[in-house]
């Protein structure tokens, strides 16, 4: 068993599908219940660890199905050592699986309090949910329900078995209109994609991982990003480099009234490390670029027009562009080699169809683009509602990268990066303190930054680098929000060699 967040190196991430083929080919060579004594015994082992001087009573909710069955044998192996423990089996009318009801039949032989009513003992130290689990696939029921808000109105810890029961393992999205709020995970046998994403983060609390001794011969179906993916960015410079080795960054952006969203892209793009950056802003009356980073270049309406150079560099479209932007994307779609296009540059492609042409002829071209919408962006691009794409924001970051043959940041909790023909990567660093005000400038600024250095750099790779290095200087602020050009210093204090 092992902590998962926050993780070193990449994992697999298996959805309910292959869950479950993974599982049906484990039980195959196994012996009976094998699989449910390991888990059972997994989460008493947790359960022990998270109330050591076993004080109070462990109340254990169970379903009918095998997740239940894995809440009965951890009922029966803390039962053994002494722990005082007290099971209710919800929905016990319900036929069983033979594996849960001989977990049942062991468990009650064992002397096991087991209570067929949704009722908490007194002095509960630790509940655990071992209700729903993976086969979860509609709204919990009227008892299941009702049993979920009894646990969740508990001032005792939850330790949710799998994964919190009304959270959909897929997407990470509620079944119903409620989960279990969580402070603690054991996923087992497999991570789940919608643990990561969407509503899994809130609900999961600290995840916990055991594989029960199985090792899948199946791909994944998605991958949790590791930190190791910063590793190459994070080196020491040769001692020969100067600025030009380090590429040029063009931010067009900043509108009347938003031009903050611009420089903030711009300081982003020099703390990432690119050699020179230019703004190209679309408010005219602007006399100073950014009078705190002197270090920022002009790259004028006349020069936009006149000078073709531009066209070698990483551009980084849309922060703070406003209604203006439209009009220069017709010329940057067909003629930039690398592009970052986010914000009012996705919402201007959202709109005119003859834009979403040239996006999605890009890449015949031999043109690179990332694409880092939020939901609501997303959805303008999909012609959906936002809700919808937040349903399973997993589908919609593929359907996105096909549609437009690019790759795809999908922001939120648990960023998605997705491009055609590779496996989709879930970010899991960050946290609630980036919601604030210029963050996605930030991070497509830093995007920017990093690809002028390498400009060969595989767009998939670079997104998931700048994803978590983006989070995890998130990670850096325990409460309240991280104002966006303080990130910018948060994220240059991490170039730090690992």
């Amino acid at each position: 068993m092992q902590k998962i967040l926050p993780n070193r190196v990449a994992r697999p991430l298996f959805n309910v599908a292959s869950s479950r083929a993974i599982e049906a080919e484990a039980l195959a060579g196994l012996p009976t219940s094998t699989l449910m004594e390991r888990a059972g015994l997994s989460v008493a082992r947790l359960a022990l660890a998270l109330q050591p001087a076993r004080q109070g009573v462990i109340w254990i909710v169970c379903g009918p199905g095998n997740n239940g069955g894995d809440g009965l044998v951890a009922a029966r192996q803390l039962h053994s050592c002494g722990q005082a423990v007290q099971v209710s089996l919800i929905d016990a009318d319900r036929p069983a699986p033979p594996d849960a009801q001989a977990a049942l039949q062991a468990a009650q032989q064992a002397g096991v309090p087991i209570a067929r009513e949704l009722e908490a003992p007194p002095q509960v130290a630790l509940t655990i949910d071992a209700l729903l689990g993976l086969g979860l696939s509609r709204p919990p029921g009227a008892r299941m329900a009702a049993a979920i808000d009894h646990m969740n109105a508990l001032s005792a810890p939850r330790l949710a078995v799998d994964l919190p029961s009304g959270l959909l393992a897929d997407s990470g999205t509620l079944a119903g209109k409620q989960a279990i709020n969580a402070q603690h995970t054991l996923a087992l046998l497999t991570l789940k994609p919608g643990l990561f994403t969407a509503q899994g983060r809130a609900h999961c609390g600290e995840l916990w991982f055991d594989d029960l001794g199985v090792a899948p011969k199946l791909a994944p179906d998605a991958l949790l990003i590791g930190a190791d993916c910063m590793a190459d960015w994070r080196q020491a410079r040769n001692a020969t480099h100067h600025k030009g080795s380090h590429g040029d960054v063009l931010v067009l952006g900043g509108a009347s009234g938003m031009l903050g969203a611009a420089r903030l892209a711009g300081r982003a793009a020099l703390a990432a490390g690119a050699g020179r950056v230019y703004l190209h802003l679309l408010d005219p009356q602007v006399s100073e670029i950014d009078p705190q980073r002197a270090e920022l270049m002009q790259w004028s309406a006349e020069r936009w027009t006149a000078d073709s150079t531009w066209q070698e560099m990483t551009v980084v479209c849309g922060c703070g562009g406003g209604s203006g932007v439209a009009s220069q994307l017709l010329r940057l779609l067909s003629q930039a080699r690398r592009l970052v296009l986010d914000a009012d540059g996705l919402n201007a492609v959202a709109a005119d169809t003859h834009l979403r042409l040239l996006l999605s002829q890009r890449a015949a071209q031999g043109h690179a683009t990332i694409l880092t919408p939020h939901p609501l962006e997303a959805a303008r691009l999909l012609g959906c509602s936002s809700t919808a794409v937040q349903a399973d924001r997993l589908t919609a970051a593929r359907v996105l990268a096909e549609q437009f043959a690019c790759t795809v940041i999908l922001k939120g909790s648990g960023s998605l990066i997705a491009t055609p023909g590779r496996t989709l990567s879930i970010n899991a660093s960050g946290n609630a303190a980036l919601a604030s005000a210029g963050t996605g400038d930030v991070l497509a600024g830093w995007l920017g930054g990093l690809w002028a250095q390498r400009p060969q750099a595989d767009p998939y790779t670079l997104a998931s680098a700048a994803c978590c290095w983006h989070g995890q200087a998130g990670d850096t602020q325990a409460a309240g929000p991280l104002r966006a050009a303080d990130l910018v210093e948060r994220m240059h204090a991490l170039h730090t060699p690992v």
